[in-house]
């Protein structure tokens, strides 16, 4: 083994097996072998996360208890192994409540429940799919958003908060929606954003991550900030690309960095805000063409980062297959406010239409 690590050439292998939709594609064989890779590194005296660390980013239930535990302000939760366990759970705390599988990534397999049929109609799918337990959780009314790290000996390194437009679950199951997601560029300045940097560090900690990306779910609403879900692995959704193009500085470079030498090389620049609109088509089937695509260009061209719209003839993906299943535009822009505004206008005036 070379006693010096390349980290250029760990970083262009990187780059090489990026590509678009590299993240999300990795994302279920990470959550699938992260407590085996552990176990092994403990076993061999290899650094990374630890058992403890990966059991509790993988099972939901467990790591709201440790959070909850430590003071973070999580929503209630609990795990349902049966309909009786589940039942309780809404008698105690009351509808509408949320049902995801206790491991896995993503809002594709979250459900609502806003009463009793509700509940029972989810719990069957579950049962259906297979799925022995579930996390059954409190309804958090409120703004969704993310947080997202890059951790190095247990402290953050390198920081980005971004926001959805609307919530994920609203988002991943209605068409006529142009969901975003922005990056913000105001998270050194303004002061709101210190409490959720606080609640960031304090997961971290509580979780014992150590050197790694990070990906946490939180929201705020009229019961204050609370946190959602964390994942010990970097996010999906081109993410990373955008907080790239926003703050003049390559991610995976610094992530790189920090696995092999332990510790970041560059600051965020905070220059942009950047952010993402997923555009739907009108129907399944295949795209036939788009409207209002050289207007946009004309009024906001200079702000693209790159958009991704599929020739006519391909083939339609379904709503819930993501943000990035279809067409989409990414842009930036030096203020957050204007840049929500023209990813709005991208989305009311940009169309797919298919049949």
């Amino acid at each position: 083994m070379p006693s010096v690590i390349d980290v250029e050439a760990m970083t262009r292998a990187v780059r090489w097996a990026q590509g678009r939709l590299w993240i999300d594609r990795i994302e279920a064989t990470i959550e699938a072998h992260t407590m085996s890779t552990a176990q092994v590194r403990e076993a061999c005296t290899i650094p990374g996360t630890s058992v403890r660390t990966a059991w509790l980013c993988r099972d939901k239930p467990s790591m709201k208890q440790a959070l909850r535990e430590a003071g973070v302000p999580t929503a209630a939760s609990a795990a349902a192994a049966s309909a009786a366990e589940a039942l309780a759970f809404a008698d105690q705390v009351g509808f509408p409540l949320i049902l995801k599988p206790r491991s896995g990534a993503g809002a594709a397999d979250t459900m609502r429940a806003d009463d009793a049929a509700g509940l029972q109609h989810a719990l069957g799918i579950f049962g259906a799919r297979g799925v022995e337990s579930i996390a059954v959780e409190e309804f958090v009314e409120g703004h969704e958003g993310f947080y997202d790290t890059i951790t190095a000996g247990g402290q953050v390194a390198l920081d980005f908060a971004s926001h959805y437009f609307p919530n994920v679950l609203e988002a991943m199951r209605t068409r006529w929606i142009s969901p975003e997601f922005i990056s913000t560029n105001r998270i050194d300045a303004a002061p709101e954003y210190a409490e959720l940097r606080d609640m960031g560090r304090r997961v971290i900690t509580a979780l014992g991550i150590e050197t790694s990306a990070t990906h946490m779910e939180w929201f705020f609403g009229p019961k204050g900030l609370k946190f959602s879900e964390i994942g010990c692995r970097p996010p999906g959704v081109g993410a990373w690309d955008l907080y790239s193009a926003g703050n003049d500085i390559d991610v995976y470079r610094e992530w790189a960095l920090a696995i092999a030498g332990g510790g970041t090389g560059s600051a965020p620049s905070r220059r942009y805000a950047s952010g993402i609109v997923a555009l739907r088509p009108s129907g399944d089937g295949h795209i036939t063409g788009y409207t209002g695509a050289d207007e946009l260009h004309r009024q906001f061209g200079e702000w693209v980062i790159d958009a991704h719209l599929p020739p006519p003839g391909t083939a339609t993906q379904p709503v819930e297959a993501g943000y990035m299943a279809n067409a989409y535009v990414r842009m930036r822009h030096p203020d957050y406010d204007t840049l929500h505004g023209m990813l709005d206008a991208v989305g009311r005036t940009l169309h797919v239409h298919a049949a």
